[in-house]
């Protein structure tokens, strides 16, 4: 089957269009993520056009944009301050190695267990983060760049309204870098971040003895990395997924994020992962949708670099910050903060989407706002449902037995409360516990049920259990009267 741009020249166009604007939003990304880390721009753009290739083959998210990001660049940025450029690169390479072990392993299965409030959270603290590495390219600047940035996100708004054949970023990006050029308005360029590479990479191995030592310098920040990576890529490509209203193959992207690093590794970038303001403008606000915009951007951003260099670096900062802008706020979920839904949500699920943003922004790092949020949504969950277990008597008319219905999913916060819910001294000779509206979830539950009956056996009364399911059933069977000195 041919792929859709190969048949429709709408798409192709699309496509085409969406990868160059795509391109120019890296050149400064890349450069500023190069800075953080502390190597050459080059590595960083090399990194971008490496991702970007190999991912739009080997990922399993179509249209999603890899490259050279913050997050990477922040946890290995350290590595290459105390051990030099070398051991940064080695880091790289066993990071794609481990995200490809993790990837094969299943880990991309653990996205199910994100709560849907931390998924916002991680969205609008994307977002806020977008619009924060903005702030520095509008303090002590010429005057000039406010009205460039105004102008910019008012062609963004407006131009679509006339036609959205041409992506309104680029005709932005073209229309103020031709105001900026012509009227010799002197105002922050791309060139100012750094020189753009005049060739492209070449493959070859990292300047480091192949040794324990240097194996056991650099993974842990490999691993840390390959952690960032991986979780900021699942989480962006679920973003994507529910834009697109697509599935993606997300175990695919796991061990695809792996491999694009090791070959970035063996060209001397500085590694990377999903990048969601890319992904965003590519997927949001240009329509991509194919692997060809992800194949493209990568391909024009070193053709931008080594062929058009000169121009690419006359860009003004202000077109490409009014791009960014424009796509934090297409980011941010709106809706989730609107005083009509804050009054219908759980108070809860408000507290993890809050924590996971906090978080987020208190760290720079999104995986520690994903970790912590989900922990919080965790912590509620276990509250909520404890006191879900309910427990009424009904005593038979003759006197001679109760029964006790138990209502709710028993587990260790439940359970807890169980054994404090019956007449032990009070109760007639045979008591009936009737399980069939609930569920034994764990070791702890067994242990509570084997205490009442020990309670009541004391006092010489028999305890019958009844209407189990049958896992209830089995776990109650394997466990029951060996857990006694667990309590």
């Amino acid at each position: 089957m041919k792929p859709d741009w190969l048949s429709d020249p709408k798409v192709w166009r699309t496509e085409v269009l969406a990868g160059l604007v795509v391109a120019l939003a890296l050149i400064p990304e890349a450069i500023s993520f190069s800075i953080i880390a502390g190597v050459d721009p080059a590595l960083g753009l090399f990194a971008s056009f490496t991702m970007a290739v190999v991912i739009s083959i080997v990922g399993g998210r179509r249209a999603m944009i890899s490259a050279a990001t913050g997050a990477v660049a922040l946890v290995i940025a350290p590595l290459n301050r105390e051990h030099g450029l070398g051991y940064l690169i080695a880091a790289v390479i066993l990071a794609g190695v481990f995200q490809v072990i993790l990837g094969a392993l299943g880990v991309a299965r653990l996205m199910r267990f994100i709560p849907r409030s931390v998924m916002v959270g991680f969205v609008n603290s994307l977002a806020i983060l977008i619009f924060m590495a903005q702030v520095p390219e509008m303090r002590n600047v010429p005057w000039a760049v406010y009205p460039l940035i105004v102008g910019g996100l008012a062609l963004m708004v407006f131009f679509p309204k006339i036609t959205t054949v041409i992506p309104a970023p680029l005709v932005s990006i073209v229309i103020l870098t031709v105001i900026t050029v012509g009227a010799a308005i002197a105002v922050p360029t791309v060139g100012d971040k750094g020189a753009l590479p005049s060739s492209l990479p070449v493959p070859g191995l990292p300047d480091v003895p192949f040794t324990t030592e240097t194996l056991v310098t650099i993974a842990p920040y490999a691993f840390a990395m390959a952690l960032v990576g991986l979780m900021e890529s699942l989480m962006t490509a679920k973003l994507v997924d529910e834009i697109t209203d697509t599935h993606s193959n997300k175990t695919r992207e796991s061990i695809g994020q792996g491999i694009a690093n090791v070959v970035t590794g063996f060209f001397g970038g500085m590694g990377g992962c999903a990048m969601i303001g890319q992904t965003m403008i590519n997927v949001k606000v240009s329509g991509a949708r194919t692997r060809l915009s992800t194949f493209l951007a990568g391909a024009f951003l070193m053709v931008l670099c080594v062929v058009f260099g000169p121009v690419v670096s006359d860009i003004p900062m202000a077109a490409l910050v009014a791009v960014m802008i424009m796509v934090s706020f297409a980011t941010f979920d709106w809706h989730s903060v609107a005083p009509k839904t804050l009054r219908r949500m759980p108070a809860g699920e408000i507290a993890v989407m809050v924590i996971t943003v906090v978080a987020v922004i208190a760290t720079h790092n999104l995986a520690v706002g994903v970790v912590v949020g989900s922990v919080t949504a965790m912590v509620i969950f276990a509250k909520r449902v404890a006191h879900l277990a309910e427990v009424t008597a009904v005593v038979d008319p003759d006197g001679t037995t109760v029964v006790y219905r138990v209502t709710g999913e028993l587990f260790f916060a439940s359970s807890n409360d169980l054994v404090g819910q019956f007449d032990y001294a009070g109760d007639p000779d045979k008591v009936v516990i009737d399980l069939s509206s609930a569920h034994i979830w764990d070791a702890s539950s067994v242990a509570a049920l084997d205490a009442i009956e020990t309670k009541y056996a004391q006092r010489g009364k028999t305890v019958e259990i009844t209407g189990l399911n049958d896992p209830s059933a089995r776990l109650h069977g394997r466990l029951t009267g060996e857990l006694a000195g667990s309590h």
